[in-house]
C-alpha cells in the first residue's frame, strides 16, 4: 500500500514494430502490443513514426496515405477507447486539407486520450534529406510537406508530453522551446536509418534528456520493412539526468518504464539550469504554437 504522501509513478510503455506496406498487417502488430501493454497497466503507450505503414516507393507511400477521419486513425480511436488508455502514434501518412493541391502529405504525430479523442496533433517539421554515400539515400521532401509549427505539450496521465518526430531530435531548439513551455516527457518516435542510428541514436536521445531534464521517450522502427528500408531499432526511455532506463533490443515489442516527476523536479531544482540561461547572450528560442493547420475530426479536440 502507497503512503499517502508518496507520489505515483505512472507505467509508459514502449514499442518497436518492423511496420511493412501492409496496413493491416501493422495494426494486428501494433494493436497485439497495445492489449498487452494494457494488461502490464500502462497509462500511455507509445507507437513509432510510420506505425501505420513503410511505403516502398513514393508513390506507394502516397497512395496509402489518409485523412485523419479515415479507417486507420478511426481504428485507434476505438482500440484507445477499448483499452482505456493514451496513444501516441508518432507518424501518421497524413493527407491534409492541401492534398488536392499539393499531392504531398504531412508526417503527423497524433495523441490520442482514453476516450479515443484527439488531445494532441504535431505535424513533422524537420524533414529528413540524406544522402550517405554507398549507405543511405532518403528525400523526405520529395513527397512531405513540412509541419508550421511546433506545439505546445499536452498534459496527459504520465505528465505533459511535447511531441516531436524522428529527425526532429537534431534540432535541441525545438526541445528547449518545448521544455521551457512546460514540457516533461519529450517524445520521438522514430524509423532511424542504421547508419544513423548506430552512429548518433543513444547518444542524441541522452543529450536531449540532459539538456531539457525532461524524460525521452523514444518509440522506434526495427528490421527489414522491404527491400529497400531497413530501420535501426533500439526502443529508448531516458531518464533527466540521463540515465537509459528501459530498452528494447532488436526486434518487434516492449519496453516499461516508470515516469518519476517528484525526481524530475528534484533535478530541476538542484540543477536549476533553465535560471541559469543567457538569453542575452544567445537569444531566446521562440514558445510553441498552435497548429494554424489544425484537423478538422469528429474525435474531439485538438490542439
Amino acid at each position: 500500500m502507497l503512503a499517502a504522501t508518496e507520489p505515483l509513478k505512472p507505467l509508459i510503455a514502449v514499442g518497436q514494430v518492423t511496420s511493412t506496406p501492409d496496413k493491416e498487417h501493422n495494426f494486428a502488430c501494433c494493436s497485439r502490443l497495445v492489449r498487452e501493454a494494457t494488461q502490464r497497466g500502462a497509462c500511455i503507450i507509445f507507437l513509432p513514426e510510420a506505425f501505420d505503414y513503410v511505403g516502398s516507393s513514393t508513390e506507394e507511400t502516397l497512395g496509402l496515405s489518409e485523412t485523419l477521419d479515415g479507417d486507420t486513425v478511426q481504428r485507434y480511436s476505438s482500440l484507445a477507447r477499448e483499452c482505456g488508455v493514451w496513444l501516441s502514434l508518432g507518424g501518421f501518412h497524413e493527407r491534409g486539407g492541401d492534398w488536392e493541391r499539393t499531392r504531398r502529405i504531412y508526417n503527423t504525430h497524433l495523441l490520442l486520450d482514453s476516450e479515443g479523442s484527439l488531445a494532441g496533433a504535431y505535424r513533422k517539421t524537420h524533414l529528413f534529406n540524406v544522402e550517405l554515400k554507398g549507405r543511405v539515400s532518403l528525400q523526405e521532401t520529395a513527397y512531405t510537406n513540412p509541419g508550421p509549427a511546433v506545439v505546445p505539450p499536452v498534459s496527459t496521465p504520465a505528465g505533459k508530453v511535447g511531441l516531436a518526430i524522428c529527425y526532429d531530435l537534431r534540432f535541441p531548439e525545438m526541445s528547449l522551446a518545448l521544455a521551457q513551455a512546460g514540457a516533461e516527457v519529450l517524445t520521438y518516435p522514430s524509423a532511424f536509418t542504421v547508419a544513423t542510428g548506430s552512429a548518433h541514436w543513444e547518444v542524441l536521445l541522452r543529450a536531449r534528456a540532459i539538456e531539457t531534464q525532461c524524460y525521452v521517450v523514444a518509440a522506434a522502427q526495427t528490421g527489414k520493412h522491404h527491400d529497400r528500408r531497413t530501420s535501426y531499432g533500439h526502443t529508448m526511455v531516458v531518464d533527466p539526468w540521463g540515465s537509459v532506463i528501459a530498452q528494447c533490443q532488436e526486434g518487434p515489442g516492449l519496453c516499461f518504464a516508470e515516469v518519476d516527476l517528484a525526481y524530475l523536479r528534484r533535478i530541476r531544482q538542484e540543477m536549476p539550469v533553465f535560471n541559469h540561461r543567457r538569453p542575452d547572450l544567445y537569444g531566446r528560442v521562440a514558445a510553441p504554437q498552435k497548429d494554424p493547420l489544425p484537423p478538422d475530426l469528429p474525435l474531439g479536440h485538438s490542439t
